[in-house]
């Protein structure tokens, strides 16, 4: 079983919901709408200097779909090469 943490820029939320949804993987999930921070994409603050959001998805899942996952997201930073599109996996 995994952990899967999916740190991305809220402009690509329903872009990558829709990949999973396709794919058959990630349908269950807890997300947090709003996560504010600074990454190697720059900063987002949502305020008036720096008015970009990012998303966050918390994902617990066996492997097999794990690798769908990642499969998705890396698909989704191929096509979004401007925006930040990170995940982190931790093994349980």
């Amino acid at each position: 079983m995994k952990r899967i943490e999916i740190i991305a820029n809220r402009s690509v939320e329903e872009d990558l919901l829709e990949g999973f949804e396709k794919a058959k993987v990630g349908s269950h999930y807890t997300k947090i709408p709003i996560v504010l921070g600074v990454g190697n994409s720059g900063p987002r603050m949502g305020d008036h200097i720096w008015p970009e959001e990012n998303f966050m998805l918390i994902i617990y899942c066996e492997n097999e779909e794990a690798e769908g996952i990642q499969r998705v997201v890396a698909e989704q930073k191929e096509f979004f090469k401007n925006e930040g599109i990170k995940i982190f996996e931790t093994m349980l």
